[in-house]
């Protein structure tokens, strides 16, 4: 067993270096709902599905819950939770020599819990919209037993629980277009952690209002890594799809 095991994880590891030498392609899918409560309060709920490997493979589900707050004119606050269920990808770890096998995770699902508060600026030029938003992060990933394999004690073992905090910076462009429902946008963000910017995020769509009341989007996101930190995060290109209803 643990030379069929050994075979697997070298297997993995020419897989994994070939893969380091290109960006991966997938897709994003968003379903979201929002009611207005009041002249300041917002409650929306959204869904999320996301795939990896050039599409092939199912990376994510979420469903989140946020409320938002008008503070003043120009200026909102909001807040939320989303519940993760994660596709986490193989990893193996090599002895201090690089060749022998030292610890094995096969790939598996997990959930992680993410939190998060926002507050958010914009003022109009014309038809320009400028937006600024600081959103502070933090994501959960509660202990999942038995899911790695430690060859020096030949059993297996629990990936440990850890959290993470993340600070977001998005700046974004959108125009409205005289006598035209779709409105294109741009922006970019960056995700910062105590050891500097964790990745890089670069995304360009376009907005259709349908009745004001339904919004169909359509996205190219292009994400850079820097440290890999978070499960699954690879540089990557992605094509997005999305409808939100607001009433």
């Amino acid at each position: 067993m643990r030379k069929l095991i050994c075979i697997l994880c070298s297997l993995f590891a020419l897989t994994t270096m070939t893969k380091a030498q290109s960006n991966d392609f997938g897709t994003w899918y968003e379903l979201g709902a929002e009611k207005k409560l009041s002249k300041k309060w917002n409650l929306g709920v959204e869904g999320e599905f996301r795939t990896r490997n050039n599409s092939r493979t199912a990376d994510r589900w979420s469903a989140g819950l946020n409320a938002e707050y008008k503070i003043i004119r120009g200026l909102k606050a909001s807040a939320g939770y989303a519940l993760l269920y994660d596709n986490n990808q193989e990893e193996l770890d090599l002895k201090s020599d690089g060749l022998r096998p030292n610890k094995w995770t096969p790939s598996y699902w997990g959930m992680r819990h993410r939190f998060n508060v926002s507050l958010t600026g914009n003022i109009d030029w014309g038809r320009l919209n400028v937006s600024l938003r600081e959103r502070w992060q933090y994501t959960y990933r509660p202990e999942a037993e038995g899911k790695k394999y430690d060859f020096d004690d030949e059993a297996w073992t629990s990936v440990k629980g850890k959290g993470k905090n993340v600070l977001r910076s998005r700046l974004q462009l959108s125009y409205d277009i005289p006598h035209w429902k779709f409105d294109p946008f741009a922006n970019v963000e960056m995700f910062n952690t105590d050891k500097g910017i964790d990745k890089m995020r670069y995304q360009i769509g376009v907005d259709y209002k349908y009745q004001k009341k339904h919004i169909f989007s359509l996205t190219y996101r292009y994400q850079n890594v820097n440290s890999g930190d978070d499960d699954n995060d690879v540089n990557s290109h992605m094509i997005g799809l999305s409808y939100k209803l607001k009433f």
